[in-house]
């Protein structure tokens, strides 16, 4: 049986340093597009700086040229701006982290990127990271 655990934050939410983690693919537009036809999936991610602006998506089961979904719900970089600036969040790191989800060999993302993206998270003082699947 896994044992399950919680681990209290060590400061409040509003004097804390959150980053955002998403596996909806998000990158931005001048970036490459995470590949969607990798059987295994593509385990790389991107680094998005925190004054992104101009940011879309690509992943396996959702074509942003559709329409009718929000970034936003995906990746809420502006609604965490907006607790900032209400001071309900201390603040946001200067950079955020997307990978894309649908990874059917998980093996080099816990092997190597996960890790990689935990260490840059740790090397920028976050306290609290907000992940959004997909």
């Amino acid at each position: 049986m896994t044992r399950i655990s919680f681990t209290y934050p060590n400061k409040p939410l509003h004097e804390s340093r959150l980053a955002l983690v998403t596996t909806g693919g998000v990158h931005l537009t001048g970036q490459p597009r995470f590949d969607i036809d990798d059987p295994l999936g593509d385990c790389s991610y991107r680094e998005l700086p925190g004054d992104a602006r101009d940011l879309t998506w690509t992943h396996s089961y959702y074509a942003p040229d559709r329409g009718g979904v929000d970034l936003d719900c995906v990746f809420p970089l502006w609604t965490l701006r907006s607790l900032v600036n209400e001071e309900v969040l201390g603040e946001l790191n200067s950079r955020h982290f997307s990978f894309m989800g649908a990874i059917h060999d998980p093996g080099p993302l816990v092997e190597e990127t996960a890790p990689e993206v935990a260490h840059r998270l740790v090397e920028d003082g976050v306290d609290a990271v907000l992940l959004t699947p997909s």
